[in-house]
């Protein structure tokens, strides 16, 4: 996530907020509001298990478990309304307890706690990795599958799709009814933006300003939906990402209202009421000469007025965070996570977080938003990293976003070749790849939902479109692609801004006068964008060579840069021509990765292919040649 200026309350009026929002909650609390987690399950590595409970002057009463359980450790705080509630689930012996509050012996609240049965190899689920595409979608600009979710009145804004930042109705049943497009597109993986609830006033469709953290926002189904669409993608061996957001959440977030501890978020003695905006220089992180006030502003300080910065060393904070984080996992069967704005939490804290999910699911994939421009700092940031080594600091997570891949693809389809212009800003990026000790599990994309959309760029340019899909479906790593770019979809950032870049999928809504997701009814401009995708994205699922295989690279000459991926059993090789005509390549400069080879496929024009004495190929295009 980047900068959300749009999302701004004055200064003046912030803490008056939190104030009133406080008393609100007070006059309508009961002894018994909220406990959190509701339930968990039995079988957990770590069977210790700490319950928020959350009610009217709590503290001041007794808390007692029926059915015998033990109460492991009960911890107060200086908010009276909250006590936090631990016990050991593997001394446990029935499904169910009650906790209940007390005064004078008199029972004033109970609440019925459920240990459910965990599901059969819960702890060895599968989750992503480079044989996957991953698909994002922001759910609300998607397709509508219920209006009748559209808007709610428990929630605070509605929808209104003539508003470019406002909620237009896309939800999880709209994603459920269009499942088949996204498996027959090729992609193996769903990352969806946030989609808990967001319950702030203007801005709320974007999901990072997040008021709850157990429950799905209402605008975009239910709880239950949430599962339903996990298990149908997995029964298509497909699998759902959560975007998980540890660094804000929103300011009308009810813990945010009635703050537990004072320290549970960044307030600045120095700043406007406490407000202080991220200078957003992380890269204080592993500067070793990094003075301290610029790394405290950078971490501790807010993304926006209404995001206010979670401070994860309170270790009340982190167990939250923790659990919150597993207790998804288990519940809606999830295949990974992607971590919204990694850099900006405290890194200490977050290696426990990380460590804590991959100890109880071995295989459970994390990716960090590294939004960094260079590959040493993006690496540090990876599990097992020598650059993070240096800085004595092991992440604990298994895999960051290349941004710098990211920020060089662009540049160099529109640059003619020079030294360090042009296709050598690929080859120079991927000449990082010693820095990564897992360089396969590196997320590789060429746009996002916060980025200029990469058709924008181009003009709708299905040649350029071509040699970036081909560039991040064939280098080491997982592709990330962006909904609606399949379909040519554009959007300007720097004029219409972050809602320009999140517009409405063609057909996702009954009033569209078009519906891209049927094949049939798409443009042939969209066709072409759609049916090269689909073939790259399809042909790419049984490729071994190309998960995990090794990479030779070949500098580039004359601004067309050929790689090879290969392993024991098969060899491909990547053309890439970023020319404005064509070239003809001379074979003998590539004879120690085509030796043996004399011919090949070309994968997208299905053409046999000479390899004997050279090659030619035509302006803007890619081949990919599976070696014979």
């Amino acid at each position: 996530m980047r900068f959300l200026n749009q999302n701004t309350i004055p200064m003046k009026k912030l803490y008056s907020i939190i104030a009133l929002s406080t008393a609100v909650i007070a006059f309508s609390q009961k002894p018994l509001d909220k406990v959190e987690p509701a339930f968990w399950w039995k079988g957990m590595k770590n069977p210790e298990l700490q319950i928020l409970v959350y009610g009217k002057d709590i503290a001041n009463n007794e808390i007692e478990l029926s059915d015998g359980v033990q109460v492991k450790n009960i911890q107060k705080v200086e908010n009276p309304n909250y006590i936090f509630v631990t016990v050991n689930t593997n001394e446990i012996n029935v499904p169910k307890f009650k906790i209940n509050i007390k005064n004078s012996k008199k029972n004033i609240g109970s609440y019925t706690y459920e240990l459910k049965e965990r599901m059969p190899n819960s702890a060895n689920r599968e989750s992503f990795t480079s044989k996957d595409v991953m698909y994002l979608i922001m759910p609300d600009r998607f397709a509508n599958g219920d209006e009748r979710n559209d808007s709610s009145p428990n929630l605070t804004e509605k929808a209104n799709r003539n508003l470019p930042n406002g909620r237009h109705g896309g939800d999880l049943r709209g994603i459920i009814n269009n499942l088949d497009y996204i498996q027959n597109l090729g992609a193996t993986s769903v990352w969806l933006t946030p989609v808990n609830e967001d319950n702030e006033k203007v801005y709320s469709y974007h999901g990072y300003a997040q008021t709850d953290l157990y429950k799905i926002d209402g605008r975009y189904g239910t709880n239950e939906e949430y599962k339903e669409l996990s298990q149908k993608l997995n029964k298509r061996n497909m699998m759902l990402v959560m975007d998980y957001v540890t660094n804000h959440w929103g300011i009308s977030h009810w813990m945010i209202k009635d703050l537990p501890t004072k320290d549970w978020i960044h307030l600045f003695n120095d700043g406007e009421n406490g407000f202080k905006r991220s200078n957003y220089k992380t890269t204080t992180q592993f500067d070793t000469n990094a003075s301290e006030v610029d790394k405290k502003v950078a971490l501790d300080g807010w993304f926006d007025t209404t995001m206010p910065d979670i401070n994860q060393k309170n270790p009340l904070v982190l167990r939250y965070l923790t659990q919150n984080a597993i207790w998804w996992i288990e519940y809606a069967e999830l295949g990974g996570f992607r971590v919204d704005t990694y850099p900006y939490n405290d890194k200490e804290a977050m290696a426990k977080w990380a460590k804590a999910i991959t100890d109880e699911y071995p295989k459970f994939n994390i990716v960090g938003e590294t939004w960094l421009n260079t590959a040493a700092y993006i690496s540090a940031w990876q599990k097992g990293s020598k650059t993070g080594e240096a800085a004595n600091y092991n992440s604990n997570l298994p895999s960051v976003m290349d941004f710098m891949l990211y920020g060089d693809m662009p540049k160099a389809l529109k640059e003619k070749e020079g030294w360090d212009t042009g296709m050598n800003r690929i080859y120079n990026s991927l000449a990082s790849d010693f820095l990564y000790p897992d360089i396969n599990n590196v997320m590789v994309f060429f746009e996002n939902h916060d980025t200029e959309r990469w058709n924008e760029i181009f003009n709708d340019d299905p040649k350029a479109y071509k040699l970036g899909l081909t560039l991040i479906s064939t280098v080491r790593g997982i592709p990330q692609i962006y909904y609606g770019s399949e379909v040519g979809m554009r959007g300007d950032k720097n004029k219409g801004g972050d809602a320009d870049i999140r517009r409405d999928f063609p057909g996702g809504w009954k009033s569209d006068k078009q519906n891209a997701f049927q094949t049939s009814a798409q443009t042939p401009e969209q066709k072409e964008f759609y049916d090269f995708t689909q073939k790259l994205l399809n042909w790419r699922k049984g490729k071994e060579v190309i998960h995990s295989g090794k990479t030779k690279n070949f500098v580039p000459q004359n601004n067309v840069f050929v790689y090879f991926r290969y392993n024991e059993k098969e060899s491909v090789m990547v053309v890439l021509n970023n020319n404005e005509k064509e070239e003809t390549l001379d074979l003998k400069h590539f004879e120690e990765s085509l030796n043996g080879f004399s011919k090949g496929k070309d994968v997208i024009s299905d053409k046999e292919v000479s390899l004997q004495n050279s090659l030619t190929i035509p302006a803007k295009t890619s081949m990919i040649i599976e070696l014979k």
